[in-house]
């Protein structure tokens, strides 16, 4: 007897494929200010350090677990009610609530109010990815979800761009408080368009309740590529985002970049404004792209393109970290995150991959969770308290002991003291940078170990 039963048509995506391609458009939107808003703060981290005399580990602290504790932890539970409620409503609220907070941070009177605005951004940007994320694998086809998803990770580079380019100005021109108010307000309009343009798709699924969280996490412990994905992926953002925190200010430590030290900011910023908008754009596109045109012949490439990848940055970061011109490390440094964030796209869909349409938005918040503890909460306090330990041994050589890092606060800083001090704060930051890098190296074993179970492991 032949079996007459119709197989199931495969998802073909919801809407047609321009309001997709506009719904993709503005979630990159809210990405990219989620970014800006984020990153903001290790562009005007130089004149904040001068203001409020803070150490390069408090800086670390800023950038790092002051906003990553609450973005991480609060992206579980706001990820189980994006499971059932309107992720579209979801986000929206979140982009507004980061928006304010950033403003806020323009206002801060001292260190410890500066710190509370930050943790304010963290609860608002904790409502952005899971959901967001979530949407566009139930508005796009399974084989569309890397490119799809590696574009709306370019919100990063363009964001991160955007914030260096107009963060960058706005202190050169005004003042790092001037920055916060101007580059975060924006955010709230956004916000708002979201919520009135895109529609909350359907579930991409029969099913109607969603897996409790311990059951998406029963499913997740079996699959061991996800786990294997998650700690790369957190390895490559300590390195990424405990470089980034820190690299604005190697550059005005470290080179000559204009007659002021507001012109310096403001070229140190354009550079890696360019850096972020060419180089990390690419890279992130690129490595969704390349994903889902080779995924057919090879299945194992969400594994080993993002490990060849990092593998190929290491030397390109470690020659631009220890060039004595400016013109070669800025040639460097463009030519590595090119390599470096190709793991983006794969990261995601091999998350999307592994999960049932009803586990994404908790299964996105799980990765994130894990990346963001690592990277954002670990990276730019490591790299902080490193460039504290290196600048405190360089000035103990320099001076045989006379000079401590304490002597070095811009609040308290002897004069005659200024030159050796700048000396020890800049190479300090190259070896801390340099030591930093190498972690890619360890990412890149826990990507090409996902490949033993990662056809095993996919569900939809």
């Amino acid at each position: 007897m032949t079996d007459t039963s119709a197989t199931a048509p495969a998802f073909q995506g919801y809407g047609t494929k321009a309001y997709r391609a506009y719904v993709l458009f503005v979630l990159v939107i809210i990405y990219t200010f989620n970014f800006i808003d984020r990153l903001l703060i290790s562009i005007v981290q130089e004149p904040i350090k001068a203001e409020f005399g803070v150490s390069n580990f408090e800086l670390g602290l800023l950038g790092g677990p002051v906003f990553a504790i609450l973005y991480t932890l609060l992206g579980i539970p706001i990820a189980r009610y994006a499971e059932r409620a309107n992720r579209v409503t979801i986000v929206s609220i979140g982009a507004a609530i980061w928006s304010v907070m950033t403003a806020a941070c323009g206002v801060a009177g001292n260190f410890v109010q500066l710190a509370l605005c930050r943790l304010g951004v963290g609860i608002g940007e904790a409502a952005c990815v899971p959901p967001s994320q979530s949407a566009i694998a139930d508005y796009f086809p399974a084989d569309r979800r890397a490119s799809a998803l590696a574009i709306f990770s370019l919100g990063i580079p363009i964001g991160s761009a955007l914030a260096y380019v107009g963060g960058g100005w706005l202190v050169a021109n005004f003042d790092w408080r001037t920055a916060f108010l101007l580059l975060g307000a924006p955010g709230v309009a956004a916000a708002l368009l979201l919520k009135l343009t895109v529609k909350e798709p359907p579930r991409a699924t029969a099913q109607t309740k969603p897996p409790s969280f311990g059951e998406t996490v029963k499913a997740l412990s079996k699959k061991a590529s996800f786990w294997h994905i998650a700690v790369g992926g957190a390895l490559i953002s300590f390195v990424g985002y405990g470089s980034s925190q820190f690299l604005v200010s190697h550059l005005v430590r470290n080179y000559d970049l204009g007659a002021t030290i507001q012109q310096e900011y403001a070229h140190a910023a354009y550079a890696m404004g360019l850096v972020a908008g060419v180089s990390t754009a690419l890279g992130t596109f690129l490595g969704g792209y390349l994903a889902d045109r080779l995924a057919p012949k090879h299945t194992h490439v969400h594994s080993w393109l993002p490990a060849l990848g990092v593998a190929v940055a290491i030397p390109f970061y470690i020659f631009s970290f220890f060039q004595t011109e400016f013109i070669w490390a800025f040639a460097f440094l463009m030519i590595a995150p090119i390599f470096h964030y190709m793991y983006l796209g794969p990261m995601y869909a091999v998350t999307m991959g592994v999960s049932t349409p009803l586990q994404r938005a908790t299964a996105i918040a799980i990765l994130v969770l894990i990346v963001n503890l690592i990277g954002y909460g670990l990276g730019p306090p490591t790299v902080g308290a490193l460039n504290d330990i290196f600048a405190a041994n360089i000035l103990n050589d320099a001076s045989a002991g006379a000079l401590t890092l304490a002597d070095c606060n811009p609040l308290t800083m002897d004069a005659a003291n200024a030159a050796t001090c700048a000396t020890a704060q800049g190479l300090g930051l190259k070896y801390a940078l340099g030591c930093a890098i190498f972690v890619l190296a360890w990412a890149a074993i826990h990507f090409l170990l996902s490949a033993r179970t990662l056809v095993k492991d996919r569900v939809s």
